[in-house]
């Protein structure tokens, strides 16, 4: 009986083209460096010093290049990656704002970035969308996992978000590859951002299949928001367990 598993198995895998595939404890390695390197103030231990801090950062950087290179990733990739470094902390710091700000129990910044999963899981795919558009496969998805795996927390990298992103507490929130979060968007636990219907399946690859959110929306929990076309109008509150098929275009609260 071995025998004939073993032969029914490399029956097709002698037929599959054999590739490298990334390595996922280096690419949660990367994501960990570079939390290091997108919030030193906070991770970079005993590196109060500037200059100890700039050795320090300096090292990682090299360490994170070194790490996509073994992947794969071609050295001009890599070189555009690191070079996305200043913008993703400032989108980071305005993420952190809005969670400061949107939340009265938050005791300071450093709790927030230290402990709240939804900064956490949007750093994760900030990163990933960078290295998204650089068109590389699977090491996108082996970061967004890493983070849904240790918050419950799914984005896509393909999103695109906004500065100001806030997702408070965090737990079930699935955001699909084709939505688009514009700025000072805040979100509940239990929200979905995802696709009317993937019935097509490989056919509606590269279409818009979900949401546009845009600025200042609030989206509180368990609602569901679906579909290419929806757009959510600047300023438009929706509320729990909603069901959104339509555009809501108005200001107000749904």
């Amino acid at each position: 009986m071995i025998k004939q598993a073993v032969d029914y198995i490399l029956k097709d895998f002698n037929n599959t083209p054999s590739e490298k595939q990334p390595e996922k404890e280096v690419i949660h390695g990367i994501v960990d460096k570079m939390r290091i390197v997108l919030f030193p103030e906070y991770f970079a231990a005993g590196t109060s010093v500037k200059t100890r801090i700039e050795h320090t950062l300096c090292g990682m950087l090299e360490e994170i290049y070194t790490a996509l290179t073994s992947q794969g990733v071609s050295d001009e990739m890599a070189d555009t990656f690191l070079g996305k470094i200043p913008k993703l902390r400032e989108y980071l710091l305005t993420d952190v704002e809005a969670a400061y700000e949107g939340d009265p129990a938050a005791y300071n910044k450093a709790e927030i970035v230290i402990s709240y999963p939804g900064v956490f899981a949007v750093m994760v795919q900030r990163i990933a969308h960078e290295l998204y558009l650089l068109k590389l496969p699977l090491i996108p998805r082996i970061m967004t996992e890493y983070a849904h795996s240790i918050t419950g927390i799914d984005i896509h990298p393909g999103a695109s978000i906004g500065k100001y992103f806030f997702i408070d507490h965090g737990t079930g929130v699935v955001i699909g590859e084709t939505t688009i979060i514009g700025n000072n968007v805040k979100i509940y636990q239990g929200v979905t951002l995802g696709a009317l219907s993937t019935r097509g399946g490989q056919e509606l690859k590269g279409l818009k299949r979900h949401p546009t959110l845009e600025d200042y929306v609030t989206v509180y929990s368990g609602a569901s928001i679906l579909g290419g076309e929806t757009v959510i109008g600047k300023g438009v509150t929706i509320g729990g367990n909603a069901f959104i098929v339509k555009s809501v275009t108005e200001k107000g609260q749904v």
